[in-house]
């Protein structure tokens, strides 16, 4: 067991004192890290100090309720070839008057009749761009619908979460994300601290409110805005958990919820989404050996093959132009290629095989894909609303020393991943407390549709499953195969269940199994 030390972090500074330190629960931006030495819920997070900061988007209130708000009137716009408009919602539902936030959505319009309405859709992240979605969302079948994403609230253009400038945040990314020495360790726990305070200090209250309960909310406005009697909605990955929580606050409105690449949505942490990634790298690893490729003639081969790849960059990291191919980014990297199932394994092994003769172009642009860093340096808003959105969702981290108890945990349940992806710090270390949660059930909602991938690399396919059982309705759809999310053109079977359900109305068997 890890000794409980109490261990102090001046922030910005080189020196870690490891003794002897001030063991007051608060902390404030310049002053120390406090590392409890009991854990508690979100023992470790700091109380920093309040920040007077105008976020790009912030309006003042409507009102005092949500009639101002319901009376909008939606004006679309020609953005490309889509249709955009701009809503304001309230910063904080329980204080509609106080400040508003903008909602941005992006639309195509229906091209069949008789017309069914929006569906509503999210791609995931949290903080992926549901407008950007709406360009590329398979709409075979689903022509009677109005197809509309929205950016939800702290992303893209809803208000956005603002951290660390993009030279910060790649020398962020560069740190070794799986430290391996105590000097290693307090670099990145400070760090991460640091980033947190970013967020802070450029994003403010915002951070309160950014909660899925909150977008959620946000999506029940949106559909009275568009004249939807009940909601019809797909969502990928995190999506599945907007649409579950829409379903628990509002299961007298729900229309069709379709759920694909189901997460986790209970507080049972024996299946983590590094299994999911250490079961996909392992499907890559046995094609690639039955391939023949230059990585190995066994599975093991392979597999060993990446993770020597992995622990040489974590002392000599690979030039690539004026930047670093480093352990971490390598490692983000090869998870970014397994999002494509089989049809990037070709390009994975590719990629793995040039980094391992020095060449690390092809895995740092995989890296910059998965990160949001855009050709300029600066980074997209999905960096920094993912663990926005998610620490204020999670009350379930118990402080840095607990999250070193966890990842020597999670390496026994994914030996690659588990140890690669290193200690979750972010959310211990957070500057916001965490929200109120749900004990999401979904009791009166109409049938959900619950889809599961048996090799998707980030939602394991247990979580569908357990997703599908824990909501009243939840009806079970299984698709053998890989890659991150099942609908829309991997599985004919899947696609005309789908269709079939949006459209027609006709629910799955439950247990259903798609190939």
């Amino acid at each position: 067991m890890r000794p409980a030390l109490r261990l102090c972090l001046p922030v910005l500074a080189a020196a870690v004192l490891l003794a002897g330190c001030d063991a007051s629960p608060q902390t404030a931006p310049g002053d120390q890290i406090r590392i409890s030495a009991v854990a508690g819920v979100a023992v470790d997070r700091p109380h920093p100090a309040a920040v007077d900061v105008q976020a790009n988007g912030l309006a003042a209130g409507l009102g005092s309720d949500l009639t101002a708000y319901l009376a909008q009137q939606v004006t679309w716009s020609a953005c490309g070839k889509l249709e955009c408009a701009d809503v304001l919602a309230p910063l904080d539902y329980t204080d509609p008057s106080a400040r508003a936030l903008t909602l941005s959505m992006a639309r195509r319009t229906a091209t069949r009749s008789p017309r069914l309405g929006t569906l509503f859709i999210n791609p995931g992240g949290p903080g992926a761009s549901g407008k950007s979605l709406v360009s590329s969302f398979d709409t075979t079948g689903l022509e009677q619908y109005d197809i509309v994403g929205w950016d939800p609230r702290g992303t893209g253009d809803s208000t956005p979460v603002r951290c660390f400038d993009g030279a910060r945040t790649d020398a962020f990314l560069n740190l070794d994300s799986s430290p391996d020495t105590e000097a290693e360790r307090t670099t990145l726990i400070a760090a991460t601290y640091e980033f947190g305070q970013s967020c802070w200090e450029h994003s403010g209250v915002l951070l309160e409110h950014i909660s899925t309960i909150e977008t959620a909310r946000d999506l029940d406005l949106l559909r009275q805005l568009l004249g939807d009697a009940t909601l019809n909605y797909f969502g990928y990955s995190y999506g599945t958990q907007i649409g579950a929580t829409y379903a628990e606050l509002f299961p007298q409105n729900t229309g069709r919820l379709v759920l694909d690449a189901a997460v986790d949505i209970t507080d049972d942490d024996q299946v983590i989404q590094a299994m999911g990634f250490d079961l996909a790298l392992g499907n890559f690893a046995g094609w690639c050996a039955g391939e023949g490729c230059e990585l190995g003639g066994t599975k093991q081969d392979v597999l060993d093959a990446i993770t020597g790849l992995f622990d040489t960059l974590d002392s000599a990291p690979l030039p690539v132009k004026d930047r670093v191919l480093t352990q971490s980014l390598a490692v983000t990297g090869v998870a970014a290629m397994l999002y494509g199932g089989r049809t990037a394994w070709p390009t994975l092994a590719t990629m793995i095989g040039a980094a391992r003769g020095g060449n690390g172009r092809g895995l740092l642009l995989a890296a910059d894909s998965q990160n949001a860093r855009n050709d300029n340096g600066s980074y997209g808003t999905l960096l920094y609303a993912f663990p926005a959105i998610s620490c204020l969702d999670s009350d379930q981290d118990r402080g840095v020393l607990d999250a070193d108890r966890v990842w020597l945990e999670d390496q026994k349940k994914a030996p690659i991943f588990g140890k690669y992806f290193g200690p979750s710090y972010g959310c211990a270390l957070w500057p916001v407390q965490p929200s109120r949660q749900l004990d999401i059930r979904g009791v009166g909602a109409r049938p959900i549709v619950v889809i599961g991938g048996t090799g998707d690399n980030a939602t394991p396919y247990q979580q569908a499953v357990t997703m599908a059982r824990q909501l009243d309705s939840g009806v079970l759809v299984t698709y053998d195969g890989e890659g991150h999310g099942s609908y829309g053109g991997k599985s004919a079977c899947v696609d005309k269940l789908v269709v079939n359900y949006l459209v027609d109305d006709v629910v799955p068997d439950n247990g259903v199994r798609c190939s």
